[in-house]
This record gives structure tokens, sequence and C-alpha cells, in this order.
């Protein structure tokens, strides 16, 4: 049956709204159908030690290989996030085994480079490496606002913007307000990422 609001009696439309709101779908405008492909991909230092983050200048050198290294196998890279001790992207890929190949390289490029820079030859710097498809609307801006609010939630700034390897200052930019706000109501993190590792993510 065609969605129709014009013709529904207000009972329906009520009806239509809560189920909407159920299924985590937006209040205002008919729901989507999220596009395939999509995927939230996580990485961790080997326990969680703060490897990556040794210093400024290293997490800005990964987030900068990170996204380069992505942009070849994926259609789009969305939403990031790195911190001392793991990452998360949110990407747009066709090709899982390209992806992780990539990934890998650069994990094994870097981890050599750094264990030179540090006096730490043999160390392991990568524990994990997670590939989650992104299944429904609800699902992805979840998945937006968990990477975005990782920083504060881990205690390393107050507020999204103030954390620089981030995509949170330009989705701010971009987004207006009252819909960040919006999203976040509508889509809480609650406990997502709990339990990938070895603590919360």
């Amino acid at each position: 049956m065609p969605y129709n609001w014009r013709d529904m009696t207000a009972e329906q439309r009520s009806e239509a709204l809560q189920a909407r709101h159920r299924a985590g779908q937006p209040w205002h405008g008919p729901p989507h159908r999220i596009e395939r492909h999509w995927y939230h991909l996580s990485g961790s230092c080997y326990e969680h030690a703060p490897i990556l983050g040794h210093s400024p200048e290293r997490m800005a050198e990964f987030e900068r290989s990170l996204l380069s290294t992505l942009a070849e196998p994926c259609e789009q890279v969305c939403v990031w996030c790195v911190l001392p001790t793991h990452y998360h992207v949110m990407v747009q890929c066709r090709s899982i085994p390209l992806c992780r190949r990539a990934i890998g390289k650069l994990h094994g490029r870097l981890s050599h480079g750094w264990n030179v820079e540090d006096g730490a030859a043999g160390r392991t710097c990568w524990h994990r490496c997670l590939l989650k498809e992104i299944k429904t609307e609800a699902h992805r801006w979840a998945t937006v606002n968990h990477i975005h609010h990782n920083p504060v939630r881990h205690g390393y700034a107050k507020l999204w913007q103030d954390w620089p390897f981030s995509s949170a200052t330009q989705y701010l930019s971009t987004v207006p307000r009252d819909e960040v706000e919006r999203i976040w109501r509508e889509f809480p993190i609650l406990d997502m990422g709990a339990g990938w590792d070895r603590e919360d993510s």
C-alpha cells in the first residue's frame, strides 16, 4: 500500500508516527532506504596501549594515512575519529577484502616505523580490526553519534569539536545545530561498542 500522508486520518497519522518512532526512523519526512555497503571499521592498539597516541604528530600522521589509504578501496569515508589507543571510521565499501588488505598494509607499514622510532623492535602494535555492517538508517546515525562522541566518552575532550583528530568539526559546520541535536536524541548510542575489545570503544 502506498505511503500517502494526505489521505490518512488523524488516528492513522498518529499510528504511523508511533510505528516510525519505534523503528528508529525520523519523525519528519518519509523513511529513506539506506544505501548498501556501509561499514563501521574499528581498530585497536595491542592491549590498548597508547602507541597511536605517542604524540599529536603521530596521531595526525595516522589520521592522514588512514583517510588516504581508505580512499582507494572505499566509495566514501564518511565519519572518523582517531584516539590514542584506537580508531573508528564509517565507510561505504563494496570490497571488504580490498579494504582489509589496505588496512593491514597500513598497520604493518606504520608499526615498523613506530617501533624504530620508539626503540621497540618486535613490539606488537595492533590487536584487532573489525568491520561491522551498517544495516539500517537508525544504525548509521547511531554510529555517527558514537564515533563523534568517542573522545568525550573516554575523557579526552569536553565537546566533540574540541578533539582535532575527528570529522566532528566538519559535521557540525555543515549540519544545522537543531538537526544535530535531533539526530543525537533520536539515535542514541546507548551501550554501542561495549565489549568489542577489552574495554568500551
